[in-house]
């Protein structure tokens, strides 16, 4: 296996994670609207994810550095392509990450209610935008012989990408209620896990379709097995939820995102953007890599780097690792 092959793989694989562990941060920050009744269970759900949310935005910073540095051709066209979806992201997680550290820093109602639904709108967009763009990157764009983009914003909505769109919301809804359930207690827990159930069954209905829809289009064996993979373990974590099983729930909600992202992936290799005009001129992970070398200090430099920050997310996650209530929050508030 080549470099420019193993950083296609890693890239991949900084995507899962990034979608495992924000997907669930924005399934939270669409509940502070979708479930909590009223302050006090918004600043539950908001505190289950206090202690980590920053750390999974790590993720993507890491996987659009590793491309920028890998795949220069292919961030140059993904980004200047997909520059208004992906602008609207980035503003969403800059306002998502003010609205959480300053929203407690007034006590008026008014000025905790704004960043609450700055909170609910900047997690519910990139939810959806996230899926609209790797939807389009999978079924491929306009991109000339030159390698550039040569298509505009409205090329990017068709009902594929807004399919994909509808795949990411439902997913990380879902993904989100589950571990609502997972690090609650109360009345709360219970409705989350109510509410898993009906976003569970949008979440199958949706990304059955689009699963079958990629497999149709471009798929081969190894993402029909992964596509097989997502759709047992998403009907798995909907039985899990049911039966009142959380950490199994969310373990299997996981894995959907993860087979899904791969399948994704499986489908879109060895191309890392299709061309829509001519597939002679697509990106590939050959044409649009960097040399040897530059992959060469990369892998070094990631495989000493990598293991720290995980060990250390990882004991993030332990040290927070408690169930939180209402009762909790009376008691820090008195």
């Amino acid at each position: 296996m080549h470099l420019h092959d193993v950083w296609f793989v890693l890239i991949a694989v900084l995507w899962t994670g990034y979608f495992f562990l924000e997907g669930f941060d924005f399934g939270i920050g669409i509940l502070t609207k979708a479930l909590a009744r009223d302050r006090l269970e918004r600043r539950v759900l908001i505190n289950t994810i206090g202690p980590v949310w920053d750390g999974n935005e790590v993720w993507l910073l890491t996987a659009g550095g590793a491309t920028f540095a890998a795949f220069p051709d292919w961030y140059a066209t993904l980004f200047s392509g997909f520059y208004l979806p992906l602008l609207a992201i980035l503003v969403c997680l800059i306002v998502r990450g003010v609205a959480f550290e300053y929203r407690a820093k007034r006590p008026e109602e008014a000025w905790q209610r704004r960043w609450e639904t700055a909170i609910f709108w900047t997690s519910l967009i990139p939810a959806v935008l996230w899926g609209v763009a790797f939807a389009n990157i999978v079924h491929g764009v306009k991109i000339d012989k030159a390698g550039e983009y040569v298509g505009g914003f409205w090329d990017l909505i068709n009902v594929y990408s807004v399919l994909g769109g509808l795949v990411t919301l439902t997913l990380f809804t879902f993904h989100g209620a589950v571990f609502a359930s997972l690090k609650t207690l109360g009345d709360i827990r219970v409705r989350a896990r109510r509410f898993a159930t009906g976003a569970g069954a949008a979440a199958a209905v949706c990304a059955l379709a689009f699963l079958a829809w990629t497999q149709i289009d471009g798929g081969d064996g190894k993402s029909l097995v992964a596509a097989a993979i997502a759709v047992i373990a998403l009907l798995a974590a909907i039985g899990a939820n049911l039966l009142g099983r959380e950490g199994w729930s969310f373990a299997y909600s996981g894995i959907t995102i993860v087979a899904v992202v791969a399948m994704l992936f499986l489908t879109l290799f060895p191309d890392v953007m299709p061309s829509s005009l001519n597939p002679a001129w697509s990106l590939t992970v050959t044409n649009a890599s960097s040399t040897p070398y530059t992959l060469t200090i990369m892998t070094w430099c990631a495989g000493i780097a990598a293991p720290l920050v995980m060990l250390y997310q990882g004991w993030t996650y332990w040290v927070f690792r408690k169930r939180i209530g209402t009762q909790h929050i009376a008691e820090a508030a008195h």
